[in-house]
């Protein structure tokens, strides 16, 4: 499954920089997420719970950050299983790029899913995604605005 978007946050693209690679930023704004620890610099591990219609899952995984350009894109490749309910790995370049005083987030992502989970269909699954993408660039956008005051300085010191 192919997912591929835009958004555009309030902030300049060293501030974003730093949110998307803050793993307490990223457990705040991810729907789900009941976990998420830095390991080293390009590593995390992560628990989230998701629900795709009548199938709940609790997945456990592990994210790499590669092909790092800071602040203007990486590449995020990450899987995790939730036992007998399935497995999900995604694989997604995020490019970031300066509007002004924000930063416009392109993400293209590949996805697959198998397992219990692909019985409730790819038209629900993909539903479900956009829905959580949604959730997560809404919540993120609203941590930028709550801490434009931090961002600002903190971009202004780099």
């Amino acid at each position: 499954m192919k997912l591929t978007d835009q958004c555009i946050l309030p902030a300049p693209p060293e501030a974003v920089w730093r949110a998307l690679n803050d793993p307490a930023v990223l457990q705040a704004c991810l729907p789900g997420c009941k976990s998420l620890e830095k390991v080293d610099e390009r590593h995390f591990e992560s628990t989230v719970q998701i629900r795709v219609g009548p199938v709940a899952a609790t997945f456990k995984g592990n994210v790499e950050l590669s092909d790092l350009e800071p602040p203007r894109a990486y590449t995020i490749a990450g899987g995790g299983n939730a036992g007998a309910v399935g497995f999900a790995k995604v694989t997604a370049r995020v490019q970031l790029e300066p509007q002004g005083e924000a930063t416009v987030l392109v993400y293209d992502a590949d996805v697959e899913i198998g397992g219990k989970l692909m019985s409730v269909g790819s038209r629900l699954i993909q539903s479900a995604a956009g829905k959580n993408l949604d959730a997560f660039f809404g919540a993120l956008k609203a941590y930028i605005e709550e801490n434009a005051a931090s961002y600002a300085s903190s971009a202004a010191a780099d």
